[in-house]
């Protein structure tokens, strides 16, 4: 190549200059006498003069580094004992001003009949451009691969926000200013003719908090890129500060050598604006401006679908507090206690509800239900449902009634929707509880001791679908709650899990239900911090706990009561040493065994010959003598009778162990049931000892 005529290749170009141009030359090795025979053009590339030329392999190499001459010399000698019949091999040679030529040899080894290497031919290269170019090449791949990581990683972060927080959060967060590809960020939105920052992240930008909060116009750099809808680039602040005086003091303490201001407009409406705040950098090239304004466009379009779910969300939610009571009527004789929690998917309206009625004769009326559906029309149902049931349950009616007529109401109003609920008619003075359930989750009763039990409510077809299907019959339950004693309805949402069933949900409500405090807001408040974070957010929850009051009694006339479930032997036993330690409490050791004995045989009969369970009541009576006082009262109208056990009878001792142990005992009719009763201690001066009644 190089004995060519070097006309063919422009005229009118000397030698000397051809040379250096196409830096290409050859070369044949002897091996048989270890000289090697190089063209001018490759001495040229070896950096070799013509004149000094020695004619030796060695004298080629000599400004190579060490290890490139001992990695040259590996190369040649595994081709020529390997048999192979070429090789070919990259290697630098130092220039007298230290910048590395590249060089590329390519050689053919030539072999006699027996195979062995006598000669080597081949052409040696400066290849020094083609690398620096492939090293550009590379380099500006590299710049674009990372600058098309940070707008997919920045786009796939934002894709997931929801809110005007969300947004925040992402560029904020962990991992935001990597995701940007920035030191520092500022965040603007434009409001009521201000330009709020919303949010600030990166070393030292706190000492712009004084700036959050300013009226849009052109004093800041921001607002002015916001203002005229055009970014800034700032390469300078000692010019930033020139240009905008009142930025000026904050510079200095800034650790940035140059920002991008950049304005946030989303189908022709200005939104905001955001900055990009930069340690390293001087200068910005074209691609890096356009990557700048790609993360501008992204920003505002995350930002605009933000604001209008924000804007649609307070609507939908203040659409389902105007459906809700606004306040709770104040009740004699206990507390109550409502929450309320939307969902996060903020568009989806849910249908929940609960309500508190007063009712006559003193009583109250308490409900929570959950209308089909997760829209406005949802709402706008539960709302008409709630009205027509508080009206129905004013009037009066029994339970089960209020729900046919409700079932009807729904059916009526021709949607194709139906609803839950749970309704009670509460007698806090009594205690008594008329429960109905038409396709609800029923209530949960926390007892005086912690203990959290699940009645069993006897349940009708949800509201609406009992109508079309004739079947409006709501069977209803009766409960009694205990001084001291909590009730407790919710919505499935604050039990209900994806993917787990929703026993789990109903245990762990159950859980917190026992380990929270006994008064109804601070249990209001423990059940909200400790499942609506867990499982609760996705869907729509309405909350009422309902505590009747304690009855303490005084210092001098102490009082428990207790409700032990039917067919529970750990509750009779717990009831046997609740009553034995509350006499030790109160200074009456003398009487404790013979009271968790009594109370023992009353609750065993009343468990064994009654279809439910029973309350138990232990109160000192102080005057004129103090006596202990036990009363279990059940649903059960038929009254103990008196019987003469054989000697190998199991059962009938229990009222010749009141006539041994008290000192008086009786049976008082209550209400739908009986209460019996038994008095230890001294009995009262003229008083019948025998019982009966």
């Amino acid at each position: 190549m190089t004995d060519d005529d070097p006309r063919g290749h422009g005229g009118g170009i000397g030698p000397a200059e051809w040379l250096a141009m196409n830096r290409t030359g050859s070369f044949d090795w002897d091996l048989d006498t270890g000289t090697i025979d190089v063209d001018a053009s490759g001495l040229l590339v070896f950096g070799v003069s013509p004149d000094g030329f020695d004619g030796r392999p060695a004298t080629l190499v000599e400004r190579l580094e060490p290890a490139e001459r001992t990695r040259l010399d590996r190369v040649v000698r595994a081709a020529v004992t390997g048999g192979d019949a070429s090789y070919s091999t990259h290697f630098p040679i130092p220039q007298d001003d230290g910048t590395p030529h590249w060089t590329h040899v390519l050689a053919r080894i030539l072999r006699d009949r027996d195979g062995r290497a006598h000669r080597i031919v081949g052409a040696v290269r400066d290849t020094t451009a083609e690398v620096a170019h492939a090293a550009f090449v590379q380099q500006l791949e590299k710049r674009r691969e990372m600058q098309t990581s940070i707008v997919e990683r920045t786009t796939h972060a934002l894709s997931r926000a929801v809110t005007v927080d969300d947004v925040t959060a992402a560029l904020t967060g962990p991992g935001g200013l990597a995701r940007l590809g920035a030191d520092g960020l500022a965040l603007g939105l434009v409001e009521n003719g201000s330009l709020n920052v919303i949010a600030l992240s990166g070393d030292s930008l706190d000492v712009l908090d004084g700036l959050r909060t300013r009226r849009l116009d052109h004093g800041l750099p921001l607002a002015d890129a916001v203002l005229s809808g055009r970014p800034r680039f700032v390469s300078s602040f000692a010019s930033l500060g020139r240009d905008f005086p009142e930025l000026a003091p904050y510079l200095e303490r800034l650790p940035f050598r140059a920002a991008c201001y950049l304005p946030l407009v989303a189908q022709a409406r200005s939104l905001g604006g955001m900055a990009l705040f930069y340690r390293g950098r001087t200068a910005f090239t074209a691609d890096e401006r356009n990557l700048a304004l790609g993360l501008a466009a992204i920003v505002a379009q995350s930002l605009q679908r933000a604001i209008l779910f924000d804007e649609e969300r307070e609507l939908a939610t203040g659409l389902q507090a105007t459906m809700l009571p606004r306040r709770i009527p104040e009740i004699s004789g206990g507390e109550i206690a409502v929450r309320y929690h939307a969902a996060w998917s903020g568009r989806q309206v849910g249908g929940d509800w609960y309500d508190v009625i007063a009712l006559p004769r003193g009583r109250v009326g308490i409900v929570v239900g959950d209308v089909q559906g997760h829209d406005t029309h949802a709402a706008a149902i539960m709302g008409q449902l709630r009205i027509a049931l508080r009206a129905y349950a004013g009037e009066g009616h029994a339970p089960a009634t209020v729900l046919a007529r409700a079932s009807r109401f729904l059916a009526e109003l021709d949607t194709n929707r139906f609803a839950t609920c749970t309704y009670a008619q509460v007698d806090l003075a009594s205690g008594t509880v008329r429960a109905v359930r038409a396709g609800h989750l029923g209530p949960l009763i926390r007892h005086t001791d912690g203990r959290v039990g699940q009645p069993k409510l006897r349940g009708g077809m949800p509201l609406g679908l009992a109508t079309v299907f004739g079947e409006e019959e709501f069977p209803e339950t009766r409960l009694d709650l205990v001084p001291g004693e909590t009730l407790v309805l919710c919505t499935d949402g604050l039990v209900e899990q994806p993917g787990t069933d929703i026993e789990a949900g109903l245990a762990a409500l159950s859980e917190a239900v026992g380990s929270g405090p006994p008064q109804a807001e601070a249990l209001a408040d423990h059940l909200s911090e400790r499942l609506w974070e867990r499982w609760g957010s996705g869907d729509d929850v309405a909350l009422l706990v309902l505590r009747r009051s304690p009855d303490p009694g005084t210092p001098r006339a102490p009082r428990i009561h207790q409700y032990i479930h039917q067919a529970d032997p750990q509750g009779l036993s717990d009831a046997r040493a609740a009553v034995g330690q509350a006499l030790r409490d109160w200074g009456m050791p003398e009487l404790a065994d013979d009271a968790e004995l009594l109370t023992g045989e009353l609750l065993v009969n009343v468990l064994l010959h009654t279809e439910g369970g029973a309350v138990l009541t232990l109160e000192v009576l102080p005057e004129p003598v103090r006596r202990v006082r036990l009363s279990v009262q059940d649903r059960s109208s038929a009254w103990p009778r008196r019987r003469t056990p054989g000697e190998a009878a199991t059962s009938g001792r229990g009222l010749l162990l009141m006539d041994a142990l008290a000192s008086r005992w009786g049976v008082e009719p209550r209400g739908e049931g009986k209460a019996v009763w038994c008095e230890i201690g001294p009995a009262p001066v003229g008083a019948d000892a025998s019982g009966g009644g």
